[in-house]
């Protein structure tokens, strides 16, 4: 497998380089995950395991302790959704979800984003957007940048939920945390939610964290889960 070079300022320091992320691909294509595996180890990531269906993969989840798993929505013995909530339902430690769809799979995507994946890549995305999703995902940083996302988003905001979470829940949220919550729902990354309120990307980042404490919430997906379903920003509206 590929080892990712070492800084050489890390090198000169003496800094002992982190170790490559690794990844566990759960497809039920061997084909497809042959693929993902070659484009993983070149771009240094270190290929956990693979799964061919969604049984395997939680067990496989478990046992290789994987920092993200790719994970197929359509696989046999288990499905990708219920694979995803029984990695998830681990707590802390469990590895990141990234969901592998395609358009015509939406629904499932909505479930599994509930569920508590770290977002979704399209199937035939180019081998760049692969390499990004397993570091934002690694990082925290949800998928929700591409204007698919914010589609698919706003389109899950609309549908009904058997249980949605009242606004109060955002009581505890401070006039910043909101305006960040809002924004990060629209889609922006920290450096634009930076621009935006004229301050540091480091004093977003410590209000993100502070806002995803507060809301026992995973990530930033989840906040864009809760942002849609409480009202504080509605579909389709700038706001």
């Amino acid at each position: 497998m590929t080892s990712v070079p070492v800084p050489a300022s890390a090198s000169a320091s003496g800094l002992t380089p982190p170790p490559p992320l690794r990844v566990l691909v759960a497809d039920d294509q061997e084909l497809v995950r042959a693929g993902f595996c070659v484009i993983l180890e070149a771009a240094g990531f270190t290929v956990a395991g693979e799964a061919g269906d969604g049984a395997a993969a939680v067990a496989l989840a478990v046992d290789a302790r994987p920092d993200v798993v790719l994970m197929d929505i359509r696989m046999p013995v288990m499905d990708g959704l219920e694979a995803t909530r029984r990695i998830i339902a681990v707590g802390a430690g469990a590895p990141k979800v990234v969901i592998l769809t395609t358009f015509d799979l939406d629904d499932y995507v909505y479930e599994a984003l509930r569920a508590g994946a770290s977002g979704f890549l399209l199937k035939d995305a180019p081998r760049a957007d692969l390499i990004a999703a397993v570091r934002i995902a690694a990082a925290g940083d949800a998928l929700l940048a591409p204007s698919v996302t914010r589609r698919l988003i706003e389109a899950f905001a609309r549908r009904p939920a058997s249980a949605a979470p009242a606004p109060s829940r955002l009581a505890s949220l401070t006039r910043r945390e909101r305006d960040i919550l809002r924004l990060i729902a629209r889609g922006n990354s920290n450096m634009e939610i930076a621009r935006e309120l004229v301050v540091s990307e480091a004093t977003v980042k410590t209000h993100v964290g502070h806002l995803l404490a507060k809301l026992d919430l995973r990530d930033r997906v989840q906040a864009v889960i809760l942002a849609y379903e409480t009202g504080a920003v509605t579909p389709g509206r700038a706001d």
